[in-house]
């Protein structure tokens, strides 16, 4: 997503491309990509000239959003998140730091866009003083 965050509106990405972007193995990824695609969070394009693209401005999609339309809902631990129901969490004493760590977590994800880490990560690799090809700055977000 960062990769695609990085790339001029409107471009389209095959999946052969940003497998080797990314490191990561085509058939992997292209499950990946499926799932984005089915969270409304990219847009997949078949044939020539086809690939993937962001289906919603970079700067309005948070990296909380990426990790759960992938890996489902955020939860450190069963007794926190989902339906916040745990027959202990009246008088366990370890409860309030699994709020407080979901809570954090759940902030710091959803409080910075893929925009953002995009732009962090373009002024890291020009802070090195070395311009990276494609594929060696998103393989360093991925």
């Amino acid at each position: 997503m960062v990769h695609l965050a990085s790339a001029p509106h409107g471009h389209k990405y095959p999946l052969n491309e940003l497998a080797v972007a990314t490191g990561v193995q085509e058939s992997f990824l292209s499950k990946i990509l499926q799932r984005l695609v089915h969270q409304g969070m990219l847009v997949s394009q078949r044939g020539s000239g086809g690939g993937f693209l962001l289906n919603r401005p970079p700067a309005e999609v948070s990296l909380l959003e990426v990790v759960e339309a992938i890996e489902g809902p955020t939860q450190l631990n069963h007794c926190v998140g989902g339906d916040g129901h745990c027959a202990r969490k009246d008088w366990c004493g370890v409860n309030p730091t699994w709020e407080s760590a979901q809570k954090a977590l759940t902030q710091v994800l959803g409080g910075v866009s893929i925009a953002q880490l995009a732009d962090e990560t373009s002024r890291r690799f020009a802070e090195q003083g070395s311009a990276p090809s494609d594929a060696t700055k998103s393989a360093a977000v991925s």
